[in-house]
């Protein structure tokens, strides 16, 4: 089978309390990227800023801007300057008073290709995000880009198989899932390593059960007060459709390009062919909170 290539790049950083400052630093970053070859750029989760849903507090509700607003529009004009596409991730304001986790996929011209609005919207200590974020309305797609056909998706997401797979079975060749995820201080010593390989393989089972290419990309750095806060762990990674790390970051800053072969997706799907052998007849029961009727 012709090998058919991709290069994908990955930037991994921490962030500043200045959002211009972290603009121009992913933007950097998106520069080097293409500068290694990467044809697609994928951004880390609201990398604009701290990551402010540690706190529920209404004036960081000022972060928000419109989808084609600023950030973007900086995202977009080097975008379109380089010749590459970018996965930008943004703290979209809709409207008043209405806010989403969005992600915006930004073609060679620095056009819109593609608007996905995170669906899974996590509540949990230092993890307050349905404060500031409505779940996404847009569902689960697949966006056709020059080189690929990318699946964005976003941090929480990527805990839910069936995201992943309605992704994949839009059409997306490479589902990307801009993250920030890190572990609560006081957790790290007992279960930080468990939290590390859960998240991984969770991400690694998605390639393999829809036979697709992943792409994560976290934060790095401990942001909030020196006794608490969170410890980003970075890792960001790439696996194939067989669930292999091709590349893995560590827990630095870190700038990632890596060559895909998208052939690989009908050579794995061939010889595990899971979306043939699916029962769909007989998945009504996924519609249903919990399977507890008449019971």
């Amino acid at each position: 089978m012709a090998k058919q290539s991709v290069k994908v790049g990955l930037v991994q950083m921490s962030t500043l309390d200045d959002k211009s400052a972290n603009i121009d630093k992913a933007l950097a970053q998106v520069r080097v990227a293409a500068g290694r070859g990467a044809q697609i750029v994928c951004l880390q989760e609201l990398f604009a800023s701290p990551y402010f849903c540690q706190v529920e507090d209404a004036a960081l509700f000022d972060l928000g801007e419109a989808k084609d607003g600023p950030t973007v529009s900086a995202v977009a004009k080097v975008a379109q300057e380089l010749g590459v596409v970018v996965l930008t991730s943004m703290f979209e304001r809709r409207a008043p008073g209405l806010y989403h986790n969005t992600t915006v996929v930004l073609g060679t011209r620095g056009e819109e290709l593609g608007v996905y609005r995170k669906m899974h919207i996590p509540d949990d200590p230092l993890f307050y995000e349905k404060f500031y974020f409505t779940p996404g309305d847009l569902g689960f797609m697949s966006v056709d880009t020059p080189f690929a056909k990318v699946g964005p998706l976003v941090c929480w997401d990527q805990w839910y198989p069936e995201g992943a797979r309605l992704t994949a079975l839009a059409g997306a060749q490479i589902l990307f899932y801009p993250t920030a995820i890190g572990w609560h201080p006081q957790e790290k010593a007992s279960h930080g390593a468990a939290q590390l390989a859960a998240w991984q393989t969770m991400q690694k089972s998605h390639a393999i059960a829809n036979g697709v290419f992943v792409v994560a990309v976290n934060r790095v750095g401990h942001e909030g007060p020196n006794d608490g806060g969170l410890e980003f762990w970075g890792h960001s990674f790439v696996c194939d459709p067989a669930g292999v790390v091709l590349a893995e970051a560590g827990t630095g800053e870190e700038t990632l390009v890596v060559e895909l072969d998208l052939g690989r997706i009908e050579e794995q799907r061939r010889g595990w062919p899971f979306l043939r052998d699916r029962r769909i007849d007989a998945y009504a029961g996924l519609l249903e909170r919990y399977l507890d009727r008449g019971k």
